[in-house]
């Protein structure tokens, strides 16, 4: 083991369990969390880099590759993947967002050696065969095909479009159809070449599992990727408002609403993600109740936040029948004003700590979930964080706190993306003063 190690460090967690981290010489990182009581093992390895890291002419690149690195290696074809995943019962997938890409898998501890096999060979010695490409890229077109079928998916991507403007995050993961159409064998290694570097690499495991039996497993293969050329710098966003309105004869009208939001490190996290809780985050929120149980105005209606590594975005949607655009936008418009104005009781924000703490503490008995926050704490944080400080962090948020990040993100002009039979853009306009 120590051939393969720069530094090893050792974190406990009293609430789930202690943390081992091994960087390998090469600037890998190898992250691990044991838990006695469970049987199986979640392990994902992950890039930081995603969609936000392509260049104009680069869209989908990122999610391109995820598809291909299950089409065949060397030694394996895309059928005896899926086989011997299947084989010993194994969970696999993958999945691209704007600053991550994961390849992870779930199976039973037993089966370990076979699934750490099956990860690192299809991460490192797929062979993006020409024959599997032509094969792959008519699915990838049928997938953004589906997002644009599906109207509160595509709204989304109209709302991203407005509100980040020409900027990458503004861009759609999946790309365009005439980039994917245009995509050959050569670009997609080039880009993965340049993007998958191996001080950008992280292997999480999460489970019944021991740290020195994971790097006796993976160092071997991982230590031996070369660093590359520099990774681009990513952009600062700059977010902008207006609305970005497409006419569909369908039968609802969906809308979606943005505004700044916080980074994923912002000191003010905590406060941001209550008050999303509070406003739309479950069916006790205010919109919820408001624009669905005492008008009756929308069947889904909620709020979200989005944080990216340098920036942020706080946002709504609801989708109505056409002619309730505007009273629904209205009485948004009105829970807005008096979140920002006279901000939340300390009952509401007990039962909106409750609700939060409750969600993060059952994920934790999600192996899955253990993984996925082992990558993101060490991608953000450099550092795992114990459950025990989320916990009082989230504890000592004030009403004052949720109050001041309301005021910040909604005393601003959003961005707005429509899309129903009636786009009904001068009369979102109108209400928000656009």
């Amino acid at each position: 083991m120590t051939a393969h190690v720069v530094a090893e460090v050792v974190v406990e967690g009293a609430m789930t369990g202690a943390v081992d981290k091994t960087t390998l010489k090469n600037g890998v990182r190898i992250v691990s969390r044991r838990i006695d009581h469970v049987r199986s093992v979640s392990m994902g390895v992950w890039v930081d880099a995603g969609a936000r890291d392509e260049a104009v002419m680069e869209g989908g690149l990122s999610h391109f590759i995820e598809h291909m690195l299950f089409k065949g290696t060397e030694k394996r074809s895309s059928y005896d993947i899926a086989k011997a995943f299947d084989a010993i019962g194994g969970q696999t997938n993958a999945f691209t967002s704007m600053e991550n890409t994961c390849y992870h898998a779930r199976v039973m501890d037993e089966h370990l050696g076979t699934m750490a096999d099956l990860l690192s060979d299809i991460f490192l010695n797929s062979t993006f065969s020409e024959d599997e490409v032509e094969n792959e890229r008519p699915v990838i077109l049928s997938e953004i095909g589906m997002v644009e079928d599906n109207p509160e998916d595509y709204i989304h991507t109209l709302l991203e479009e407005r509100f980040w403007g020409d900027h990458a995050l503004g861009r759609s993961i999946l790309g365009t159809r005439e980039q994917i159409q245009g995509y050959g064998r050569d670009d997609l290694v080039r880009f993965f070449s340049h993007l998958y570097q191996p001080d950008r690499i992280l292997i999480s495991c999460a489970g019944h599992v021991d740290h020195d039996e994971i790097l006796s497993l993976l160092a071997p293969a991982f230590e031996g990727i070369k660093a590359r050329d520099g990774f681009p710098k990513r952009d600062v966003a700059t977010p902008s408002s207006g609305v970005k309105a497409l006419s569909r004869d369908i039968e609802q009208t969906h809308v979606s609403l943005a505004w700044p939001g916080l980074p994923v490190t912002h000191e003010m996290r905590f406060a941001s993600s209550l008050m999303n809780t509070i406003l739309g985050g479950n069916m006790s929120s205010r919109l919820f109740q408001e624009i669905r149980e005492k008008r009756g105005l929308a069947y889904n209606v909620y709020s979200f936040n989005a944080s990216y590594v340098d920036t942020g975005m706080v946002g709504l949607y609801a989708g109505v029948t056409p002619d309730k655009v505007e009273e629904c936008l209205e009485v948004t418009k009105g829970e807005l004003e008096r979140l920002c104005d006279h901000g939340v009781d300390e009952e509401t924000l007990a039962e909106a700590k409750a609700f939060t703490k409750g969600n993060i503490l059952l994920a934790s008995e999600s192996v899955d979930s253990q993984m996925a926050r082992l990558a993101s704490s060490e991608f953000h944080f450099g550092r795992q964080i114990p459950m025990e400080e989320v916990v009082e962090k989230i504890e000592a948020v004030t009403t004052e706190e949720v109050r001041k990040v309301a005021e910040m993100a909604f005393t601003q002009k959003p961005a707005v993306g429509v899309l129903g039979p009636d786009p009904s853009e001068d009369k979102i306009r109108n209400v928000f003063g656009i």
